[in-house]
Order: C-alpha cells, then sequence, then structure tokens
C-alpha cells in the first residue's frame, strides 16, 4: 500500500470514522495532550472548544499540535493516524452551525454562545501507522 491514493483514502476513512482523539500542545516548552472531539473535510479537522482554556492560549503562543486518531483499542494491527497540524481559529457561523450536536449543550448555550470557538486544523504532516504490522507510511502533502 505505497500508492498515495490508498493511503489518502485509508486516513481519510479513519478520520471520517474516529470521532475522539489526543491532541497535544505545547505549554510551558512542555507537551500537554487532552482528548478532544474531531470533525473532519478530508484531511483538515475541526474541534470546538472553550475560547477561554489553556488550550487557546497555547495554540496562540505555538499554533502547532500533535494529534491521534483512529485507534480502536482492539490490540495489535489497529490502524490509526499520527497527524500533525497548523491551527487557526475559526470564528464562523456557518461552521459552529454544522459542527454542533446535543452532547456540547453541556459546555455552551448553543451554536451562538460567545465562548464557543472551532479550531480548525491544517495538515502539516499524516502517517498511517501500526496497519497490521507494516511500517508508517506517509501521506504527501
Amino acid at each position: 500500500m505505497d500508492n498515495q491514493n490508498e493511503i489518502k483514502k485509508e486516513v481519510e476513512h479513519i478520520l471520517d470514522n474516529s470521532h475522539v482523539g489526543t491532541m497535544a500542545t505545547v505549554k510551558n516548552n512542555k507537551p500537554h495532550s487532552r482528548y478532544m472531539t474531531f470533525h473532519n473535510e478530508g484531511l483538515k479537522l475541526y474541534t470546538p472548544t472553550n475560547e477561554d482554556t489553556d488550550k487557546t492560549e497555547e495554540i496562540e503562543e505555538n499554533p502547532y499540535t500533535h494529534i491521534i486518531l483512529g485507534y480502536e483499542g482492539e490490540g495489535f494491527g489497529d490502524s490509526f493516524v499520527e497527524y500533525e497540524g497548523k491551527v487557526r481559529f475559526n470564528d464562523s457561523e456557518e461552521v459552529k452551525k454544522a459542527l454542533w450536536n446535543a452532547h456540547m449543550k453541556l459546555y455552551f448555550d448553543g451554536p451562538d454562545d460567545p465562548n464557543l470557538v472551532v479550531l480548525e486544523v491544517e495538515p502539516v504532516a499524516v502517517r498511517l501507522m501500526n496497519k497490521k504490522g507494516q511500517p508508517p507510511k506517509e501521506l504527501e502533502m
């Protein structure tokens, strides 16, 4: 599976079907990871957050992130995606409405809550990992 189209198809399949993953930012020059929910359009990721959080400050200082998505916990051989990206804040009402779901009511009044901000992540490097014991496959950007 060294064909870039096949790698991209597999990566997009994982992104389409995996919505919870870890997102690392840099805090005081050290990595800081947390679980986030992700939605994708192709290879671009979106995740909602409260603008008044450590991660928004961390991203303002350093916009790069490392995300892991796709591991289902079934054991060795599960493929997953290692995703390096550059984050920007997306304040579009359209995007907020598109991402809105009932689970978010725990944190926000609605898609127009002024504390809701969307982190838009543009891929910098994407690797398909652990495909049945094969070496990682790099997706060319």
